[in-house]
């Protein structure tokens, strides 16, 4: 049983393979990964425990664009004061030297920037960029945060603010980068305003108020950037708004509401914005929980889901079909055996037919939906008592 789920963390914690363009071809897959406790790699069919001491990671280590180095997360055993909660340091390991290097005491967020082995992160709110040497602050007050597809800038918010008078409105900014980062000598000069976004945000009879912003992802093309706007305190478990903007900012558009476990994914090539629609959590019941594909520029949706299911998970197979974790529809019962088991599906965009591929024997639900494309394969959770499953 133990072997089995390590086998499964290997590839839940694979990069999308956007990140891995410097993979071998014939199916030759670089793998980085924690297991108990230890950053591992899995290149060209080698295993190899690249740390040395066990620790705590929080997020899944991440390749560079070229895949000469992975950053990675971790919490140190010694904080840098004890008053301290939370503290993570922020290490980058280059796979040809072998050798691994502090980018920070205290940082979140790491992010490559797409097209060199530049480094963002965030200490606090504020936006650091390292060139792996030393860093340079970028700006402040950065939450969420994503680079630009041409790497020399990133898309951000403010988060709306309580006040007297009521809420203020999120605001999207663009966060422009010097050619030389020893240069940057303001905080605030390359910040340009992108958009105000409404303090609700409506789609049909629905109205969400709008607090926090998260979740940029350039679509194929580059030209739009899907966003996830959500309201204040609990309610993103339960009501969130998918949104688009044009990457100048000039179009904004809400596309429809998901709970906070849904996501939300381009299709490879084409601007498809992939999402479960539906807010409520799986607690009120496997209901209202549609598979949903929006079109861009033209903004048409197109529902996935025939009546009488509800989708747990999906992942993209290819700009045509993707793979979904579907459930009869059914009321929540706090009864393990009583809740319905999902089975994956093949949907093909177009097509009225779709295909039941996996049946997991009873009690057992197949859920987490990952293809690897540069593999031809597709992973996913069989779930009773933790057994992986692949399937090519």
């Amino acid at each position: 049983m133990k072997k089995q789920f390590c086998f499964l963390l290997i590839f839940l914690l694979l990069l999308p393979s956007g990140l891995v363009k410097a993979e071998p071809q014939n199916d030759k897959l670089k793998i980085a990964y924690v297991k108990d406790g230890f950053l591992w790699t899995k290149i060209n069919g080698k295993v190899e425990k690249i740390t040395q001491k066990a620790a705590t990671y929080n997020n899944p280590p991440q390749w560079s664009h070229d895949g000469k180095w992975i950053v990675y997360q971790v919490e140190p055993k010694e904080k840098l004061s004890p008053d301290m909660e939370y503290q993570t340091e922020i290490w980058v390991y280059n796979l040809e030297t072998k050798k691994h290097n502090r980018i920070t005491l205290d940082g979140t967020s790491p992010k490559w920037s797409p097209v060199e082995n530049i480094l963002a992160f965030k200490s606090g709110w504020v936006l650091n960029v390292s060139n792996l040497d030393h860093f340079n602050n970028i700006a402040l007050g950065v939450g969420d945060y994503s680079w630009y597809p041409d790497g020399r800038s990133f898309i951000t918010a403010s988060s709306a603010a309580m006040r007297p008078d009521g809420w203020t409105n999120p605001v999207l900014f663009q966060i422009g980068l010097e050619k030389n980062l020893e240069k940057t000598t303001s905080l605030t000069k390359n910040v340009k305003k992108l958009y105000t976004i409404p303090n609700e945000l409506k789609k049909g009879n629905l109205t969400v108020p709008a607090i926090n912003v998260s979740n940029y992802q350039f679509s194929p093309d580059g030209k739009w950037v899907s966003l996830v706007v959500s309201p204040p305190g609990s309610g993103p478990m339960d009501s969130n708004m998918v949104c688009v903007i044009s990457a100048d900012g000039q179009h904004f558009e809400t596309i429809d509401e998901i709970n906070g476990e849904s996501s939300v994914k381009w299709a490879f090539r084409q601007n498809r914005l992939g999402y479960i629609a539906g807010g409520g959590r799986i607690v009120l019941g496997f209901k209202n929980k549609d598979m949903k594909v929006t079109e861009l520029p033209a903004f048409t949706s197109m529902n996935l889901t025939p009546p009488k299911f509800a989708e747990l998970g999906f992942a993209w197979k290819d700009d045509h079909s993707l793979f979904v974790s579907r459930v009869k529809e059914s009321e929540w019962s706090n009864d393990a055996k009583q809740r319905p088991d999902p089975s994956l599906f093949l949907i093909k965009i177009g097509e009225q037919k779709q295909t039941q591929i996996t049946h997991p024997p009873k009690d057992y639900g197949d859920y987490q939906p990952i293809y690897l494309a540069s593999a031809n394969k597709l992973t996913w959770l069989r779930k009773k008592d933790l057994v992986a499953t692949q399937r090519d």
